[in-house]
């Protein structure tokens, strides 16, 4: 395929504070054996020297662009702000985060795919994770898969097939007809954006390692993200907003059955635990309307905690009995909340 008849990528590359590893990724996209792309680096008013090393590679090749931040925005809004620069003669939009890579032929073999299949919206790849091998992917050598059924697998407790920004592109035009790509109060925003847009587009994915991510730095959001067990939550999230679009009323009952009893488990071991998690997940039900069902609750740590009192009694009850325990606090705070 010649330049002029490859259809344009837009790569995408929202940014702040990368000055560290922002010089290899924008190597690893200059390195790609596809060409006929544009790439915008999106600076979210970094502080360090990220606008300069954008500039420098701008000034070497006119298919980079530095877009600069007006103001500084919370990190997924600022991915939005992203998405919203890709170029207007685009087909495809790849994002790529600062901290990660692409492999030489990422561009070729994801557009190979949906140029061969136009009813494809979203082309996802295998990845590394640091040295560990992501995603499960489609069965091989199955390339296409409906999005429906993409979607109504994983909401099914099947694999997670669909990957992170920079494992995956994106039809462009399925970005121009949104404002915003990504929910901006999720933590898992672009497992949600799948949902969305796989509802009328199928799913395509290269039976290749492509993309590179980086283990995330302590402030990052798949940090924050791990450390208050947010996918906990997104699963039960997803599957009660989408549930309804991909299921048949049995299946989806099934489901939420089964899901609120994990999640409850969860819950036990997030209120004996104590830490930010337990406010967080108390934080996202009330925002979804759903509040803590209290019975349930009392009966998931009763077990729990039975189960650590068994798993290791002395410390257990010596815990218990001098009133060092995180249970031992929440139980003061509630009947103290009561009695005011």
């Amino acid at each position: 395929m010649n330049l002029g008849s490859q259809p344009r990528v837009s790569v995408i590359t929202p940014v702040y504070n990368g000055a560290t590893y922002l010089a290899e990724c924008i190597e690893s996209v200059l390195a790609q054996t596809y060409q006929n792309w544009d790439y915008v680096i999106v600076n979210n008013r970094s502080t360090d020297t990220t606008a300069e090393i954008v500039q420098m590679y701008a000034a070497r090749d006119s298919r980079i662009r530095l877009h600069e931040n007006q103001e500084f925005l919370p990190l997924v809004a600022n991915h939005n702000q992203a998405m919203r620069q890709i170029t207007p003669g685009s087909k495809y939009c790849k994002l790529i985060f600062a901290d990660d890579w692409l492999f030489p032929e990422c561009l070729e073999r994801m557009v190979g795919v949906a140029e061969a299949h136009p009813s494809v919206g979203i082309v996802g790849a295998y990845g590394l994770f640091g040295s560990i091998v992501e995603w499960t992917g489609l069965p091989y050598p199955s390339t296409v898969t409906p999005g429906r059924d993409a979607c109504r697998q994983r909401l099914l407790g099947g694999p997670y097939v669909f990957g992170t920004g920079t494992s995956h592109m994106i039809r462009s035009d399925l970005i121009r007809a949104r404002d915003r790509v990504f929910n901006e109060s999720s933590l898992h925003a672009d497992s949600e954006t799948c949902f969305q847009l796989l509802q009328s587009s199928d799913f395509g994915f290269v039976h290749q390692i492509l993309s590179y991510t980086r283990p995330p730095r302590s402030e990052s959001l798949t940090s924050t993200a791990s450390r208050l067990r947010a996918l906990e939550f997104a699963t039960l999230y997803e599957l009660i907003i989408y549930g309804p679009v991909f299921l048949t009323p049995e299946e989806l009952k099934f489901r939420k059955a089964e899901k609120r009893k994990q999640y409850y488990e969860f819950l036990a071991h997030s209120f004996l635990e104590g830490g930010e998690s337990w406010d967080f997940h108390k934080k996202k039900l009330g925002e979804l309307g759903l509040g803590l069902n209290r019975s349930r609750l009392a009966r998931a740590v009763f077990w729990k905690g039975l189960s650590a009192l068994t798993a290791n009694p002395k410390r257990t009850i010596r815990k218990l009995w001098n009133g060092t325990s995180v249970a031992t606090s929440r139980l003061r705070t509630t009947r103290s909340q009561h009695a005011n």
